[in-house]
């Protein structure tokens, strides 16, 4: 830990005491060593969230729910319905429909004797039991009325699943024992082995045993809402006398997977094993320690299509696709059948839509899971975080503070959303996010009205150089990263000169120049701050300016090429304005390079001057005095060329400058490449031939092209030079070991 950050703790003992004091409260919450409901809840509001943030919303085809709605109510009439119509319909859905699988979200518990056999029968065992035709004609109703038997015929050598339910601790008769369960999932033997953990139920209403007899099999629907009421998960298994029992969705889902049996996978941490999925063939489920499975909704409802009960009852299916070879569903929409359960999605959410959620999260094995230890990494999150914040929030402006709080929390949703989307996994949030808030609003309420000296620091060191905007931006970071002292940093420098200066200055008087001078200079140096560039020295009539530093700046290039390009543009603007005065036409060369320089605060004991220095320095200046010999305004070194692709160029020449033994290709920059005409390009295209033709000493094709060029652009220097060029080396042919670039012995 470096001194100045041991300073600070020292100087704010008491706040660094009190904020670990805050952190102790949130490890031992992690730990459960104390707890508070509140942040359970908050945990639930933020997981809903999340949730919200990442529905797909979209509408999934392969499940089909067909509704015992209000309008089937009302015309066939209140629920329980006769069996024979319960009959009638899973006729429909099969024979007419062909569905492949149906999962029954409603019980058969007890016998339906709507029909009045039961009174008929017990008319022939006493006043007409002497009645032959009576008896005769009951004989032949029988298979008709009896409803069970009719409904018990429909189920058979069919894809069906029953629900039923076990009752809690928390009902009224928990230990009541109602129609017969299904086989068990797991057997007491093979839970006891696994060592598995579960939902314990006391009883359980099901369905008559014929019906289960006559059904594939059956799941319970209980659904464990959390502290608040939502449901947010399902036990996808459910204990019973130590036995274990499928839930409606995985019944479901197996059946239409055509899996016999379900799997278990085990996590080995050490000694320790933990379930971590439930396996039907190639679909994991995750699901916690006590076998529950996060519902993985879709959007609020419908979801899923939906079908009328007495639609189906009528054969009155507009799109009889919509059910065909689709998993269906039975189950209600109507508020008085209370199916209605409150979930993240709404305060009433169909029940049977929870568990077609669950199928297709199931089969898209998109289910989330939670992890296993999650108060772990709560812990090592808390440490992290908390010892950062009470390290660094003493050092920080009110404003840093609050930035750097948002900036921290929004990387932690961040990576907290993308570990959710991108794998599936739910970690805790809410904790962490409270611990950070918690820190903030603590040391802001310490601290917050002592008045930090930063900006005016920075002004001070600053405000000569770079705009007062850069400076705000400057005070906004880290005070202590901003200083005087040297250091070695990528940056860009640019140099600007004045063409001819001399003949203006010359033709003018001392008021007029400085009135030119001032007219010239203020808008060159509005633009380059514009750029978020940094002002070095004015030379005369020349300009030095870089970018990059006191403010880091990742696009240093591009703004120092931005800039130039707009300082020509502006110049030219002018011309006018210049023309009007009586002053001449100003000129300019501009030379930009990109490279490491020294940059801090240099000179004497008698004047010192913010400024870069270095042989990257050196090239940019060297790259100015360039633009005349070329015929061009602007030349930037390949370095910046490479750095700022966006732009189209014109490779100029490769040369040696005078004092540099390393070659460096120059370029003019054209434009943008999405705003150059297609003319300038096609020139430039030909132009690169030509100096292609020059450096493959293929003389002859390139005077021709160089001349062709010249007749057509006229104006331009460059392509008058490579011409001369090309006739002197066809009379002066160069050494064979000749690289194609040029020296100057001149700066």
């Amino acid at each position: 830990m470096s001194q100045p950050v041991i300073v600070v703790i020292k100087r704010h003992a008491l706040r660094t005491v009190l904020s670990l004091t805050i952190l102790l409260f949130f490890v031992l919450h992690a730990f459960k060593v104390i707890e508070w409901d509140f942040i359970y809840a908050l945990e639930h509001k933020v997981y809903d969230t999340r949730l919200e943030l990442t529905l797909p919303n979209t509408t999934d085809p392969r499940i089909v729910i067909v509704d015992i709605d209000e309008p089937s109510l009302r015309e066939i009439g209140r629920w329980p319905w006769n069996r024979a119509v319960m009959a009638k319909l899973v006729d429909q859905l099969f024979n007419t429909y062909q569905i492949d699988v149906l999962g029954m979200d409603a019980m058969f518990a007890e016998h339906d004797n709507s029909s009045g056999l039961k009174k008929l029968e017990e008319l022939a065992q006493g006043p007409l039991k002497e009645a032959t035709s009576f008896l005769d004609i009951l004989t032949g109703l029988r298979n008709t009325l009896d409803y069970d038997k009719v409904f018990s015929k429909s189920l058979q050598s069919r894809r069906i699943v029953l629900s039923y339910a076990f009752t809690t601790a928390q009902e009224a008769m928990t230990n009541i024992e109602t129609g017969q369960l299904p086989p068990p999932a797991f057997t007491r033997q093979e839970v006891q082995t696994h060592g598995l953990k579960y939902i314990e139920g006391r009883g359980f209403a099901a369905n008559l045993p014929e019906f289960q007899a006559s059904a594939l099999t059956a799941g319970h629907f209980n659904m464990e809402p959390d502290s608040d009421g939502i449901v947010r998960r399902v036990p996808m298994l459910y204990g019973y006398k130590g036995q274990l029992y499928e839930s409606l969705s995985l019944a479901v889902t197996r059946i239409a997977l055509g899996v016999s049996h379900l799997e278990l996978d085990f996590s080995i941490e050490g000694k320790q094993r933990y379930l971590k999925n439930l396996i039907i063939g190639n679909r994991k489920i995750p699901v916690d320690e006590y076998l529950q499975t996060l519902v993985p909704y879709r959007g609020t409802s419908p979801r899923f299509p939906y079908v009328s009960a007495a639609n189906v009852l009528k054969g009155q299916i507009n799109n009889p696709a919509l059910l065909q070879n689709k998993i269906v569903l039975l189950g209600t929409t109507a508020q008085g059948l209370s199916d209605l359960r409150v979930t993240p999605m709404g305060n009433i959410y169909p029940g049977v839509e929870i568990h077609a959620n669950l199928i297709a999260g199931i089969l898209d094995n998109s289910i989330m899971s939670a992890l296993l230890h999650q108060n772990i990494l709560e812990f090592w999150l808390f440490l992290l975080i908390g010892l950062v914040m009470i390290t660094l929030l003493p050092l920080f402006s009110p404003l840093m503070a609050t930035l750097g709080t948002l900036g921290l929390s929004g990387l932690l949703v961040w990576v907290n959303l993308v570990i959710w989307a991108d794998h599936h996994l739910v970690l805790p949030l809410a904790m962490t996010l409270l611990l950070i808030l918690s820190l903030f609003i603590f040391n802001m309420s310490y601290g917050y009205f002592v008045e930090s000296s930063n900006k005016r620091h920075l002004t001070n060191l600053f405000g000569q150089y770079i705009p007062p905007e850069l400076v705000d931006e400057m005070s906004k970071n880290l005070g202590n990263t901003f200083s005087m002292e040297g250091e070695s940093r990528k940056m860009t420098v640019l140099f600007s000169d004045v063409r001819g200066f001399t003949t203006i200055s010359e033709g003018l008087d001392p008021k007029e120049l400085s009135e030119l001078m001032n007219e010239y200079l203020t808008p060159m140096t509005r633009i380059i701050h514009e750029h978020r560039g940094t002002i070095d020295k004015y030379m005369g009539d020349a300009i030095m300016a870089f970018w990059g530093a006191p403010l880091h700046d990742a696009q240093h290039a591009r703004h120092a090429l931005d800039a130039a390009m707009e300082m020509i543009q502006h110049l030219t603007e002018m011309q006018p304005l210049f023309k009007a005065k009586g002053w001449p036409e100003i000129q300019i060369g501009t030379g930009l390079n990109t490279g490491v320089m020294s940059v801090g605060n240099m000179g004497s004991q008698f004047r010192i001057a913010y400024t870069v220095l270095g042989d990257s320095v050196n090239l940019g200046s060297r790259l100015e005095g360039l633009t005349k010999q070329y015929g061009v305004q602007i030349i930037v070194s390949e370095a910046t060329q490479a750095t700022v692709p966006e732009y189209l160029y014109r490779e100029l020449d490769r040369v040696r400058v005078k004092g540099k033994d390393q070659p460096v290709a120059i370029f003019e920059p054209i434009g943008l490449r999405n705003k150059v005409d297609v003319q300038t390009v096609v020139e430039i295209g030909c132009y690169e031939q030509a100096l292609a033709s020059y450096r493959q000493q293929k003389w002859a094709e390139a005077k021709t092209q160089f001349t062709e060029l010249h007749q057509q652009s006229p104006e331009q220097v460059l392509y008058r030079l490579y011409a001369e060029r090309v006739e002197y080396f066809m009379e002066n042919p160069p050494a064979k070991n000749w690289d194609g670039v040029y020296t100057f012995t001149t700066k």
